[in-house]
């Protein structure tokens, strides 16, 4: 009658199937040595067989990898571990010391704002700056002196570097961006004729803050770059409302201004001065003697880096 009721019992088939699992899976050496330091009995252990049988699998994994490309678990440069917890095992991933280690490395970049630029310009580096082209020289020189100027005082000018297409003038203004970041100073590189669209999608949102926010993280940044300007569609808009008044703003808080071009300075006021509404030399003028206030100005031809 006993092992009737034993037999009727499914409490009792669910542990000999829990048992016969997990007997099954001590088979297995690298099991063993793996359960053998959790410090929890076998009628605990039992209970998450194939957790922690997946779990180390990643394990060992982890014991055999050389680097993040040779991971060979679920979620890269993560494992999947157990942990006690009030007599119970919770099951959670775990970075690898190679993801912590490129976390480490890789943790300037929340210092800097991006918006719509390449991966390649996130990680533009002084490190891996084109050097054989001499055209180049000049602009890495004050770059790199840059640097050094605004560790000692922040309230420097800026850079307004035109010339060719495909020549590096973004990634180069970027890389310094970039050094500097990791002395945790704070920048931000916006594509400007996107960015301006943005904007003025943003202006119309439901979330009234969404605009203002945009706005100020550009306004204020300590330091800016403002790539590609003098390709965007030029409105008064875009010309009075928004650029003037950053430049402004920036112009008298003394915040280091970066611009690329593919314009002079010259090509520039005149691209800033044709409007829907005719020639207004005079208002772009205004910004153009903005530019000059907060910049230095150089020309970089050099071959084109793109082909």
């Amino acid at each position: 009658m006993q092992k009737l009721k034993e037999h009727l019992n499914p409490k009792s088939n669910i542990n000999e199937l829990l048992d016969e699992a997990y007997d099954e899976a001590l088979e297995d050496e690298n099991f063993k040595n793996f359960v053998g330091r959790i410090r929890l009995k076998k009628e605990q252990l039992k209970k998450y067989t194939s957790l922690l049988e997946e779990s180390e699998k990643e394990y060992s994994n982890c014991q055999n990898c050389k680097g993040l490309l040779e991971c060979k678990n679920k979620l890269e440069g993560f494992a999947y571990l157990p942990k006690v917890v009030n007599e119970s095992l919770e099951f959670s991933y775990k970075a690898c010391k190679y993801k912590k280690k490129m976390d480490k490395e890789n943790k300037y970049h929340e210092n800097t704002y991006l918006y719509n630029l390449p991966k390649e310009i996130e990680q533009a580096s002084i490190k891996k700056i084109y050097k054989t082209d001499k055209a180049r020289y000049n602009t890495i020189i004050w770059l790199t002196e840059f640097i050094k100027k605004y560790k000692e005082n922040p309230h420097q000018k800026g850079l307004y570097l035109c010339g060719n297409f495909g020549s590096g003038k973004t990634y180069l203004i970027a890389a310094m961006l970039n050094e500097l970041a990791k002395d945790n100073v704070k920048s931000a590189i916006i594509f400007w004729p996107e960015f301006l669209n943005d904007l003025k999608a943003s202006f119309n949102s439901p979330i009234k803050t969404e605009f203002k926010t945009k706005y100020d993280i550009v306004k204020k940044a300590p330091l800016l770059l403002i790539d590609d300007i003098g390709a965007e569609s030029v409105t008064p808009w875009a010309r009075d409302e928004i650029l003037c008044p950053i430049l402004q703003y920036r112009m008298d808080e003394k915040l280091p201004t970066f611009f690329t071009s593919n314009l002079d300075l010259k090509a520039l006021e005149t691209h800033l001065s044709i409007t829907s509404k005719g020639d207004e030399i005079i208002k772009a003028g205004r910004i153009i003697s903005r530019i000059k206030q907060l910049t230095e100005y150089q020309e970089l031809i050099s071959k084109n880096l793109r082909k």
